[in-house]
């Protein structure tokens, strides 16, 4: 048997006659038609039976829209806030799930308290974006874990490290803690608390892990390694041991240019000033990394959909301004 998952970014999804965030920021009714129309569209390309969707302000159009399109299940945890002054304006978003299988309960996802401390996070805290956790059952009573996040965002552009492949975990948890404790990096320390709220909520789990995220922070950021990462949580691990996977790294990689012996690039899934990062991903429990003993399944393929991207790499309000991700998984013995 397999399904095929998937990460959508909408890219302010908020119906006539609302605004996002400020009252001039808003969609006309002709432009409406186009956006919903062109979501449709890729929907359609991507052909899958669970979404994970971010940037949701209009979540009964949403749920409309996604019933149309088949999925007789759809969820969100919460609603997008508007503004005490004018009801019109929207100030914040939701994560939204929608399913062609059954979702049987969905679970609340609490903040780790000791992460908060570990983090120097003084304030009251709550998530940036409510998180998704679904029960789903897939067919034989096969039952699976679904997140759906939308992690913390660096929208004051303050510096934030880069690391990358080679870079040590003890060398990234050096340099970031040092800032701090320094009270700098607000955001990431938000997003360090919320992954690693996920990570300890993923501890608990039972059943098999999907998580689809936008996770605001680049390949190799320590964002990754507090979500998916438990040498990043217990010091006396020398080495990296991961609770959840890139399933990225776990798909055979399409080999496209006429010259093998070349490094294939990852394809970037958002753009900031034309230049392209990695900030949304689909994470997997073990069972699904087909070298591990016990996996009850594997990942066939992982696409980025990003030819709307090619023309306008920032994006378009229209369409989205990220590349949609989906994954192709097959279980054994189903």
């Amino acid at each position: 048997m397999k399904i095929k998952v998937a990460s959508f970014n909408l890219f302010q999804f908020c119906a006539p006659p609302y605004s996002w965030y400020i009252k001039k920021d808003k969609f006309t009714n002709e432009q409406w038609d186009k956006k919903t129309n062109w979501i449709k569209e890729q929907i359609e390309k991507m052909d899958c039976d669970i979404i994970g969707f971010q940037e949701v302000f209009s979540k009964n159009e949403l749920e409309k829209l996604c019933k149309e399109l088949g999925f007789k299940y759809f969820i969100t945890v919460d609603d997008a806030k508007k503004d005490k002054i004018n009801s019109n304006v929207y100030t914040s978003t939701t994560v939204a799930l929608a399913s062609k299988y059954p979702i049987l309960k969905i679970e609340e996802v609490k903040p780790h308290i000791k992460s908060l401390k570990k983090h120097f996070f003084n304030e009251k805290f709550n998530f940036s974006r409510k998180p998704i956790k679904a029960l789903i059952e897939i067919e034989n009573k096969k039952e699976i874990y679904i997140y759906v996040n939308h992690f913390k965002s660096n929208r004051l552009n303050e510096f934030e490290y880069i690391f990358d492949k080679q870079t040590s975990l003890d060398e990234k948890k050096q340099k970031v803690f040092s800032s701090l404790k320094n009270k700098n990096l607000s955001a990431l320390k938000q997003r360090l608390c919320e992954t690693s709220s996920l990570y300890y909520d993923f501890l608990n789990c039972d059943k098999p892990i999907i998580c689809l995220c936008d996770l605001n922070d680049k390949e190799f950021s320590l964002s990754i390694d507090a979500l998916t990462n438990s040498s990043y949580h217990n010091e006396r691990k020398k080495f990296n041991s991961y609770l959840l996977y890139d399933a990225y790294n776990l798909a055979s990689k399409k080999q496209l240019n006429p010259h093998p012996e070349k490094k294939i690039l990852r394809k970037a899934t958002s753009y900031y000033l034309s230049k392209g990062n990695v900030i949304d991903y689909i994470f997997v429990s073990k069972d699904f990394n087909k070298k591990d003993k016990n996996a009850i399944g594997k990942i066939n393929s992982y696409e980025v959909l990003d030819n709307h991207l090619k023309d306008n790499k920032d994006g378009s309000l229209l369409q989205s301004d990220h590349a949609q991700i989906v994954c192709e998984i097959e279980f054994f013995n189903l």
